[in-house]
């Protein structure tokens, strides 16, 4: 009898969990629309950004080509690394242990202590200034942590049949990793990677300190802003809160197409 009614108990829990998290994302989703939908205008996607049309259309840019350079330095790095964690180490190793923990630390570190870091060592140190370089190197460090442990797991997660079915038919251990492990973890190593794309576009903070707030189309070693910076800047002034609703609006839509876009691939390498 306790037994049916914790199960009833908790089977309304999940259910009331779930609606009220569903509701909460249509609200949010629901007010951004209606406040930004009505305040987009052909100005706010000019080429050139002024304070009077605001423009988001370079920092739209530099979004995604932040996105882009910081994936490339930190996936090669993430992915690797946690193959090598995963298929090569010892798990009861000291060094393995310690790496693991420190991966696991740095995936909740604030980001502008990441911003702080990059300041320190990019635009000081190594004297790239507020530059787009210096914004890229520090988001790859800081998304680094994130891609190689959902990566790790993903990797964990692969059937140990799959293994020996592999070496049975004799493929080697790097042919193994390559036909028959990745390809079987795309799924989860795909979801650390949309968590990183959500972290670059949502990041404001260390790049702040390390990109600038410039409004242009950026360089490589130029200064600019990503469209959370942006968010910031117009709303911050106090004279654009209505275009902020906006970007807003164009930074989640953004982040849609991007999930869409990464589901689509992991269900086609899969099914491949």
């Amino acid at each position: 009898m306790k037994k049916d009614l914790f199960s009833f108990v908790m089977f309304w829990v999940v259910r009331l969990s779930m609606v009220s998290t569903i509701t909460i994302f249509i609200i949010l989703i629901s007010f951004i629309f209606i406040k930004g939908i009505a305040y987009i205008t052909p100005n706010l996607f000019a080429w050139e950004y002024n304070s009077e049309n605001v423009s988001m259309m370079p920092a739209i840019i530099n979004t995604i080509n932040i996105i882009l350079f910081s994936l490339t330095i930190a996936m090669p790095l993430g992915i690797f690394g946690a193959v090598f964690l995963t298929e090569y180490s010892n798990s009861k190793s000291k060094l393995i242990i310690l790496i693991t923990m420190a991966s696991e630390t740095l995936v909740g570190i604030p980001s502008i202590v990441y911003g702080l870091f990059g300041y320190l060592a990019f635009v000081l140190f190594f004297k790239m200034n507020f530059s787009f370089l210096a914004g890229a190197l520090t988001l790859s460090i800081m998304i680094l942590p994130v891609i190689l442990r959902s990566s790790q797991e993903a990797l964990k997660s692969v059937p140990i049949s799959y293994r020996e079915a592999s070496f049975a038919l004799g493929a080697g251990k790097l042919r193994t990793i390559f036909a028959v492990i990745l390809p079987a973890a795309t799924p989860g190593i795909l979801a650390g990677v949309i968590l990183s794309i959500g972290k670059i576009v949502g990041e404001s903070a260390a790049l702040l300190y390390t990109f600038g707030t410039f409004a242009q189309i950026s360089g490589l070693f130029d200064s600019g802003r990503t469209l959370s910076v942006h968010m910031y800047a117009i709303s911050s002034e106090g004279f654009h809160i209505n275009e902020a609703y906006s970007t807003a609006m164009i930074l989640i839509i953004i982040v849609l197409l991007i999930n869409i876009l990464s589901n689509y691939i992991a269900k086609t390498l899969t099914k491949g």
